[in-house]
């Protein structure tokens, strides 16, 4: 038996949420095309007969402008140390900029580089990016496509040989280790961030606040009164439309309540962020 864990670590918005859905062949990880949307480690547990994989997704490594980005590039960063492969993902439509160097130079030798979204992209800009990224003297390289799998199992592969000989470190049905009320926030800011786009998205945290089974509450705190008028929405709609959408990725039945706080300045503020988990 093989085990070990591995690390997706690389820039905001670079896919590394979506590769590991992909990976896991199911949802755990909540994705958006908003930077930073990955505000802790998720982590995602593949299993084969002979190997088990525990993927480690990890927030978008960023230039901080607030405590929280200081605390999500923390929770990154220490994501790296103590695994047994580390994947650095690159965006095949992007250039390759100071971001990517940077947190390549946080990686030894032995990690994998992976250049993500080649469905977007042509052949000669894919090569390009391959070329551009040998710069960062990764053991391994591979086109993917996160969203329609394309590379990714060859990707997977390669990575589960890498793992050590060593026990089994979950039970065979875990896919994650995420609690329940941390997914039911998550999948209510998933929603948020898709229905107001980038009107709020940063401003926006999500904590389930009561759990009695099947009904649930969850608070939704932005900073500032206009922040709560667009999560609200004319008559409601808004926060009927998050509703809506996160109730239908639930199990029947479920009862979700929704409220939205002011909570001034909670990105900067340290009691604030230690309550929300961050």
């Amino acid at each position: 038996m093989k085990s070990g864990f591995a690390t997706l670590v690389g820039r905001p918005n670079v896919g590394k949420s979506t590769l590991l859905n992909t990976i896991l062949g199911q949802k755990v990880s909540i994705t958006s095309p908003v930077a930073q949307t990955t505000r802790n480690q998720v982590r995602g547990v593949l299993n084969r007969p002979d190997v088990q994989v525990v993927f480690v997704d990890t927030p978008g490594i960023h230039k901080p402008r607030t405590l929280l980005g200081e605390r999500l590039n923390d929770r990154a960063t220490d994501a790296i140390g103590g695994v047994d492969l580390t994947i650095l993902v690159l965006d095949a439509t992007a250039p390759i900029g100071k971001g990517d160097r940077f947190v390549a130079r946080l990686l030894s030798r032995e990690s994998f580089c992976v250049v993500n979204k080649v469905d977007a992209a042509s052949r000669s800009e894919v090569l390009k990016q391959l070329q551009l990224a040998a710069e960062f003297d990764a053991s391994a390289y591979f086109p993917v496509s996160a969203r329609s799998g394309a590379g990714v199992e060859a990707l997977v592969d390669s990575i589960a040989s890498r793992m050590p000989e060593g026990p089994q470190l979950y039970p065979d049905d875990m896919v994650t280790d995420v609690p329940e009320a941390f997914w039911v926030a998550e999948l209510v800011r998933e929603q948020l961030l898709a229905v107001t786009r980038e009107e709020v998205p940063h401003s926006i945290a999500c904590r389930v606040t009561e759990w009695e089974w099947p009904r649930i509450r969850c608070e939704i705190l932005v900073e500032r009164d206009s922040q709560k008028g667009i999560v609200i929405g004319k008559g409601g709609e808004v926060l009927k439309q998050v509703g809506v959408l996160a109730r239908a990725q639930l199990p029947d039945g479920v009862f979700l309540e929704l409220f939205v706080k002011v909570d001034r300045n909670w990105q900067s503020r340290p009691k604030a962020l230690e309550r929300l988990g961050y």
